[in-house]
C-alpha cells in the first residue's frame, strides 16, 4: 500500500492560516504514506500535472488531498487519477480550507487540519478500486394520467421515444377538460386542450390506454417491468361513434353526483369517442342494448391484462375532489359544469329550473383547516374570481358575495377586475346551513366587527385538491401527509423520486395551477429522457452490498429501503439490485447483525477515521460530527466561504445520509474517548433519499435513552444546505459538552 498525500496552498487561502510544509512534512510520518508534498494550486493544471508525475514516479496507489471542499473539485480529482492510470475511487479529501482555514485561526486551525489529513489517511486505507454501475434502457416511457400535464408530457416524449398513456378514466383530458375557462384570461378550457388530446390519440408513437390501471411496477431505472390492467366498457371503441343520443336516452339509472346516465359519453369531446357503461350503477335492463343503431353494446367484454417493458414512468395522477354536496351547496367543480357548453344544462346556470339570484362562494371550504387539509390549494381564489366574473358577465343582476379568509390572487388585475363588476368580499368564514330551499349563511365579519346572517339561493364551495396517491405501495414512491406523492427534494428536485427512473407531473405532488403542470411535464420529461436516450444508465458505485455468510434473511433491510432495491433471493438471503440502489446507507445502519456494507463510505473506513481521530486527542472537548453529504456537510462548507467562526473543536466525517449513522459507530467514538458526537443531516421532510434522516432521527432518539445519564453526549441536528445557523447548533453543544465535563471532574 502506498498513499500519497498532497497538501494544497490555495494561494493564501489555506496557506494564509495553515503551515502548509508542516503539514506535508506530517503526512510523511503517517503509516502507509509513501509520498508527501505542499503543491500551489492543486487544481490548477500545473498543480494536476505535479500530481500525476507523482503517482507515477512513487507508483502511488491511493490519494489523500488535503484542499477545499470535495463538493467542489472531487470529480477533478478524480478525472486525474484515471488519466494517471490509477482507479479514480482510490481517493479522499481532506477538506481544510471550507472546514477549516476559513473558519478557524492560529494553532488550533493546524492542529484540526492534522486531524483531518491523519482520519482521511486512515480512511484511505480501507479504499478498494471501485466501477460505475451500467445498466442497458428500454427506449420507453410509460406515462400515468392523462390529464394536462400527462398529455403534455406525452407529446414531448413522443417525438423521441415509444410513449404508453394509461388513464384511469374512459377518456383523456383529466380536471382540464371538465372545466369552464381558464384564468386569468377566460379562454375556453376546452378550446385550448382538445387538440393536444386529438394530437395524443393520434401520434404515431403514443399508444392511448383509457379506463385501465396500474396493477403491479418491477424492476428498476432503465428496466421496468408494467403490469396493467383494463377494464371493460362494455361497449365497443371501433363500433360506437360517440353519438350517446339513443342509448343514454333509453337508459333508466340516472347517478346525480355526476349529472349523468349509466350509460354516458364522459364529455363531448371525449377522447377516445366512446360510450361506457358504468357498472357499479347499471342494473343491466339491456335497454341500451336494444337502442343503438351500430350495435356497440357488448356485455361480454372482460378485463384486459398488458405488460410493458418501459426505462422510465412519470406519474401524473393529478389530484382528487371528495365532495357530493347537494342541490343548492355545490362544489367549484360542479359549478365549472354547469357553466361549462359542454355540461349537463348547456352553460345555463339553473337550480330547479331557474337562475339563481344570489350566490355565495366560500374558500378554504375544509383547506387552511388544522382538522381537515392544512394546506392551501393555491388555485381556488382565482378560481372563484373567474367563476364570479363569468357570472356577472352573464347574469349581471346577480348578487354574488364572496367569504374569504385571505386572498391569495396574484393576479391582481382580476381581482380588481370583479371587485368592480360589484361581488362583494367578505372576509370570515361562515357556517352553512339549508332551510326551506335556501341556504343559510352565519358569519362574523371580521372586517366591519359583526355578526351577520344571510339567505343564499346556491352556495359554492372552494373544497380542496387532495392527494391522489392510490398508486404510492405498487410504485414504492413516497406519500407526504397530505397524501401527495413527495418529490426527492421539494426545491432542488421537485419531479424525481425516491425511485430513480420514477418523476412526478402536475398536481400529483401538490396544488398547482394549469401552467405550473406545464412546467413540470416538461421537467419530468427531460429527466426520462435523460435515461432512456441512453444506450445505459451509469450510476455511481456508491451502492449498498450484502455478506451473505451473515445475513439471516430477516427482511429488515426491505423495510427500511424505499427505493425497491433489496430482494430475498432463492439462497433465504438479502440481494441488493445495484441499479436500483441509491446509496444512502440506510440498509447498512439497520442491519442487526452487520451483513450490509457500502462501497466507499464502507463500515471500517468510518472505524478507521474514529480511530485515527482519537489517535492524538489535540483538543478539548472534541467533537465527532457526522455530516450528510447533501444540506449538512454544504452548511458547515457555506459557513466556511462566509467566513463564520466557530469553535475548532469538531471533526467532520462526511456520510451519504444522516441515515448511514450506525448506533455503534457513536458508541465506538464515545468509548474511544472522544467527548461528544453529532449527527447532522438534512431538515425533516426534506431528506434527500426520502426518510433517511427520519430513520436516524429515531435511531439517535434511541441511543440517548440507552445512553442514560451520558445522553448529553449526543445530538441530531437537522439543517438545509443554506443555514449557516449550523455553526449556532454547534457552539451549543460545545459549551453543553464543556459543562457537563466541568460538572463530572
Amino acid at each position: 500500500m502506498r498513499i500519497g498525500v498532497f497538501v494544497c496552498h490555495c494561494g493564501l487561502n489555506i496557506a494564509g492560516v495553515l503551515d502548509v510544509e508542516a503539514l506535508a512534512e506530517y503526512a510523511k510520518n503517517l503509516p502507509d504514506v509513501a509520498y508527501s508534498a505542499d503543491i500551489k494550486y492543486a487544481c490548477s493544471d500545473s498543480g494536476l500535472k505535479e500530481i500525476a508525475n507523482a503517482i507515477r514516479e512513487h507508483n502511488l496507489d491511493r490519494i489523500v488531498i488535503a484542499a477545499c471542499s470535495p463538493k467542489l473539485h472531487e470529480h477533478t480529482f478524480r478525472n486525474l487519477l484515471e488519466e494517471a492510470g490509477l482507479n479514480p475511487f482510490m481517493l479522499v479529501i481532506a477538506n481544510i480550507r471550507e472546514q477549516c482555514s476559513w473558519v478557524h485561526n492560529g494553532v488550533e486551525a493546524n492542529l484540526k487540519a492534522r486531524d483531518l489529513i491523519r482520519m482521511s489517511v486512515a480512511r484511505a486505507r480501507h479504499l478498494k478500486p471501485l466501477s460505475k454501475v451500467k445498466t442497458p434502457v428500454k427506449r420507453s416511457v410509460l406515462v400515468i394520467g392523462g390529464g394536462v400535464a400527462g398529455i403534455t408530457a406525452s407529446l414531448l416524449l413522443a417525438n423521441f421515444v415509444k410513449v404508453y398513456l394509461v388513464e384511469k378514466s374512459p377518456t383523456i383530458g383529466g380536471h382540464m377538460a371538465l372545466l369552464n375557462e381558464v384564468f386569468p384570461t377566460n379562454d375556453c378550457s376546452i378550446c385550448i386542450l382538445a387538440p393536444k388530446m386529438s394530437e395524443v390519440w393520434k401520434h404515431s408513437n403514443i399508444k392511448v390506454i383509457t379506463n385501465a390501471e396500474v396493477r403491479d411496477v418491477k424492476g428498476f431505472v432503465g428496466n421496468f417491468r408494467v403490469e396493467i390492467v383494463k377494464h371493460p366498457r362494455f361497449v365497443n371503441e371501433e363500433k360506437c361513434k360517440g353519438c350517446i343520443e339513443f342509448c343514454s336516452k333509453a337508459c333508466p339509472i340516472y347517478v346525480p353526483e355526476e349529472m349523468r346516465k349509466a350509460i354516458y359519453l364522459p364529455i363531448p369531446q371525449a377522447i377516445p369517442m366512446c360510450a361506457v357503461i358504468d357498472a357499479k350503477n347499471c342494473i343491466g335492463c339491456l335497454q341500451c342494448v336494444s337502442a343503438c343503431p351500430e350495435d356497440a353494446i357488448n356485455f361480454d367484454q372482460r378485463e384486459e391484462e398488458i405488460e410493458l417493458d418501459v426505462g422510465a414512468i412519470i406519474v401524473a395522477t393529478g389530484y382528487k375532489l371528495n365532495f357530493k354536496g347537494s342541490k343548492r351547496i355545490i362544489s367549484l367543480m360542479q359549478l365549472e359544469r354547469l357553466l361549462s357548453a359542454s355540461g349537463p344544462t348547456k352553460g345555463k346556470l339553473l337550480i330547479d329550473g331557474k337562475t339563481p339570484k344570489k350566490i355565495a362562494f366560500i374558500l378554504c371550504a375544509g383547506s387552511r383547516d388544522e382538522k381537515n387539509k392544512p394546506y392551501c390549494s393555491r388555485v381556488c381564489c382565482l378560481a372563484t374570481l373567474k367563476n364570479a366574473f363569468t357570472i356577472k358577465r352573464r347574469y349581471p343582476d346577480a348578487e354574488i358575495w364572496i367569504f374569504y379568509i385571505d386572498m391569495r390572487a396574484y393576479h391582481e388585475e382580476l381581482y380588481k377586475r370583479v371587485q368592480g363588476m360589484g361581488v362583494k368580499f367578505v372576509r370570515g368564514k361562515p357556517k352553512v346551513e339549508e332551510r326551506n330551499g335556501k341556504v343559510i349563511l352565519k358569519f362574523e365579519d371580521t372586517l366591519k366587527g359583526c355578526v351577520r346572517e344571510e339567505e343564499f339561493d346556491l352556495t359554492v364551495l372552494a373544497t380542496p385538491m387532495e392527494g391522489n396517491s392510490e398508486l404510492a405501495e405498487v410504485l414504492g414512491i413516497a406519500v407526504d401527509e397530505n397524501g401527495f406523492f413527495m418529490p426527492s427534494h421539494p426545491k432542488l428536485k421537485p419531479v424525481e423520486t425516491n425511485v430513480r427512473g420514477i418523476f412526478l407531473a402536475g398536481t400529483s405532488t401538490s396544488p398547482m395551477d394549469i401552467r405550473e403542470s406545464v412546467e413540470s411535464a416538461g421537467l419530468a420529461s427531460a429527466k426520462a429522457l435523460e435515461i432512456v436516450l441512453s444506450d445505459y444508465v451509469e450510476s455511481d458505485p456508491f451502492i449498498s452490498f450484502v455478506n451473505e455468510d451473515k445475513c439471516t434473511g430477516c427482511r429488515i433491510c426491505i423495510q427500511s429501503c424505499e427505493f425497491k432495491a433489496i430482494r430475498i433471493n432463492e439462497r433465504k438471503r438479502a440481494e441488493i439490485n445495484p441499479s436500483a440502489c441509491l446509496g444512502c446507507g440506510v440498509c447498512s445502519a439497520s442491519c442487526p447483525n452487520n451483513a450490509i456494507d457500502m462501497n466507499y463510505f464502507t463500515n471500517d473506513g468510518i472505524i478507521a477515521e474514529i480511530d485515527a481521530l482519537a489517535e492524538e486527542k489535540n483538543v478539548d472537548p472534541l467533537i465527532l460530527m457526522f455530516a450528510c453529504s447533501y444540506c449538512a456537510y454544504s452548511a458547515l462548507d457555506l459557513a466556511g466561504v462566509l467566513k463564520v467562526q466557530y469553535p475548532a473543536n469538531v471533526r467532520t466525517v462526511m456520510v451519504p445520509c444522516s441515515g448511514r449513522v450506525k448506533p455503534e459507530w457513536i458508541i465506538h467514538a464515545l468509548k474511544k474517548g472522544i467527548d461528544g458526537v453529532i449527527v447532522a443531516g438534512c431538515r425533516l421532510g426534506e431528506c434527500h433519499f426520502g426518510s433517511g434522516n427520519f430513520k436516524a432521527k429515531s435511531r439517535v432518539e434511541a441511543l440517548k435513552d440507552l445512553l442514560g445519564e451520558d445522553a448529553w453526549r449526543v445530538k441530531a441536528v437537522w439543517r438545509s444546505a443554506g443555514e449557516v445557523e449550523i455553526v449556532d447548533d454547534i457552539k451549543e453543544f460545545v459549551e453543553v459538552v464543556k459543562k457537563w465535563k466541568e460538572r463530572l471532574k
